[in-house]
């Protein structure tokens, strides 16, 4: 997750702090291989390059990057360093580097850009591009740029999921309840409560993420706003059934 300037008051959720050591019992990372190999397939198909090095933004604990590094070197960067740190555990091999990406300036270029759904929690228009444009600058020419974001606004439904695991003396299970209470602006809400187990012990916290809504023509609006060509809302997503765009763009030669 790289939440930007999470309700304007830099609070990013405790799922992605404090929590952070939880996250992997929330979403296993052996659950990412179908939505990985999409996400391979996607890159390979649609780049002009050999794609060999990738930077993923907003990578989170890493669980994409788990199966991606089989095939690419991983770049992976972050605003929350607790979430890095679990994201080192699970792909030491892999460069991890502190982030926020809207702002993000390596001063290197790969041959694949990708985010995948911490593009979610950029509910502001500006800060949008600001993180299309980071994208672009660190693409190469001829390079692609993957972003996934969970819902755009013609998809938006009010859904519930639950979920969870246990592993040794530990675990957590979840309701996540998604609704967009005014569908004037461009958010929606997703609330969690968890319940989390240690040995004999249970309790419960909540919590409340705020992320970004826009239509697909804005998608591809502000793809091409900072250069990308070739722009492209893919709807292939078979892994899933909610309908979402994938949306891809080249970097012009």
């Amino acid at each position: 997750m790289d939440s930007q300037d999470y309700n304007n008051n830099e609070e990013y959720p405790r799922l992605y702090t404090d929590l952070a050591g939880w996250f992997h019992l929330l979403t296993p990372p052996e659950n990412y291989v179908e939505e990985a190999e999409y996400y391979r397939s996607v890159l390979i198909a649609n780049s002009l390059l050999p794609v060999n090095n990738v930077l993923e933004m907003g990578s989170g604990g890493g669980n994409n990057a788990s199966h991606l590094k089989s095939f690419f070197k991983m770049t992976l960067t972050d605003i929350s360093e607790d979430m890095l740190n679990i994201s080192r555990e699970l792909n030491p091999e892999c460069e991890h580097i502190q982030g926020d990406m809207r702002k993000l300036r390596l001063d290197r270029q790969f041959d694949a850009v990708f985010i995948h759904d911490a593009i979610s929690y950029i509910v502001d228009e500006k800060d949008l591009v600001r993180t299309l444009d980071t994208a672009f600058i660190h693409c190469k020419p001829g390079g692609v740029a993957l972003f996934t974001p969970d819902f755009v606004r013609e998809t938006l439904s009010s859904v519930t999921r639950h979920g969870g695991i246990d592993k040794e003396n530990r675990g957590i299970r979840y309701l996540q309840w998604t609704r967009d209470p005014d569908t004037s602006d461009t958010s929606y809400v997703v609330d969690f409560a968890y319940l989390f187990r240690e040995g004999d012990r249970v309790w419960c916290e909540s919590e409340c993420h705020i992320l970004g809504l826009f239509p697909e023509k804005d998608w591809l609006r502000f793809m091409e706003s900072v250069g990308f060509s070739e722009v492209k809302a893919l709807y292939d997503k078979t892994y899933e059934s909610d309908g979402t765009p994938v949306f891809t763009g080249i970097k012009p030669e």
